[in-house]
C-alpha cells in the first residue's frame, strides 16, 4: 500500500498535498526563476539551518528578489516538522519570485511564493560510480554560486551517466578544472590531504562543505581532471550524506573507510 503524501507549508498554512496549488502563472513554474534549499532532518531538527538560510538569502539577492523572512520560514519549518513528526529525512525549501504577467521582465511588486516539502528516511549511503561528462561547468556565471531553479545542465550530465551505467557525472568548467558532480560536492584525497576544488572553478558552496572547510578538514583547491585517477580516495557530498567513489570512468579507485567515517562524523557533529 502506497503512503499517503506528506503535508507541505505553502505561503504561511500546513496543507495536505493534495491541497496545495501552485498558481500557473508562477515564475519558478514557467521560468526556473527562483532558489532552493535541501535540508536534513535529524532528531527531529534541520542540520545547518542557519548556513541554509544564509545561502538561500544569498542566491534571492543574486536574483534581485526581496530578502527572505527568515522568522516566517523558520516558523514553517517547525510547524511542517510537527504536522508530519518527521524525525529522519529532508526538507525541501523552494522560494520562487511569485507570478507575473508573460514575458521575461519581473513584476514591481514582487510577491514571492514559498512551498516546503518533507520527505521520509534517508537516500541510501551506497558506492558511486562515476563518469566524467561531456557538459560544461560554467564557472564564470553567477548561477553556479547559487542553488537556482535552473538544473538543466545537471539534468542532462546525470542523464548521460546513467546511460553509461554510472551513479553520477563529474563536471568539469571550461578550462577543464575539476568543478563538482551533477548534484554534490567532490572531495579527492591528494598526497595526504583532502582537497574540494573552489568555487571560483565552478563549485556551488555547499553547506556541508563550508562546515568541513571551517573545521579545517578539508581545504580549498584546484584539481586536474588528469589528477583525480591518481587520487587515494574520492568522496561526494551534499546536505544529505557523504558517499565515497569507487570507480571513475570504469577505472576502479582506492578506498579510505576510515576518511569516509571521519568525513561523515565532521559533517553532522
Amino acid at each position: 500500500m502506497t503512503p499517503s503524501p506528506l503535508p507541505v507549508w505553502l505561503d504561511g498554512r500546513v496543507l495536505a498535498a493534495s491541497q496545495a496549488r501552485i498558481d500557473p502563472a508562477d515564475r519558478g513554474f514557467l521560468l526556473g526563476d527562483g532558489v532552493f534549499e535541501t535540508m536534513r532532518v535529524a532528531g527531529g531538527r534541520v542540520c545547518h539551518f542557519a548556513r541554509h538560510m544564509d545561502r538561500l538569502a544569498r542566491g534571492a539577492a543574486v536574483l534581485h528578489m526581496p530578502p527572505p523572512d527568515m522568522a516566517v520560514l523558520s516558523a514553517g519549518v517547525d510547524a511542517l516538522l510537527g504536522a508530519c513528526a518527521l524525525v529522519s529525512g529532508s526538507l525541501r525549501l523552494t522560494l520562487t519570485r511569485g507570478t507575473g504577467p508573460r514575458g521575461l521582465l519581473p513584476p514591481a511588486p514582487v510577491v514571492p511564493t514559498c512551498l516546503i516539502t518533507a520527505t521520509a528516511g534517508m537516500p541510501p549511503s551506497t558506492p558511486v560510480r562515476l563518469v566524467t561528462s561531456t557538459h560544461r561547468r560554467d564557472a564564470a556565471g553567477v548561477l553556479s554560486r547559487i542553488k537556482s531553479l535552473n538544473y538543466l545542465p545537471s539534468i542532462l550530465a546525470r542523464m548521460e551517466a546513467a546511460a553509461q551505467g554510472a551513479d553520477d557525472a563529474l563536471l568539469l568548467n571550461h578550462a577543464g578544472h575539476v568543478a563538482e558532480t551533477s548534484a554534490s560536492t567532490l572531495v579527492a584525497c591528494m598526497g595526504g590531504q583532502l582537497v574540494t576544488p573552489p568555487v571560483s572553478d565552478g563549485a556551488l558552496p555547499g553547506t556541508v562543505r563550508g562546515v568541513l572547510v571551517d573545521a579545517g578538514m578539508v581545504r580549498v583547491g584546484r584539481i586536474e581532471a588528469a589528477g583525480l585517477h591518481e587520487a587515494q580516495a574520492l568522496f561526494v557530498l551534499n546536505s544529505l550524506g557523504v558517499r565515497e567513489v569507487v570507480a571513475l570512468d570504469g577505472h576502479a579507485l582506492g578506498r579510505r573507510p576510515d576518511l569516509l567515517a571521519a568525513l561523515r562524523a565532521c559533517a553532522w557533529r
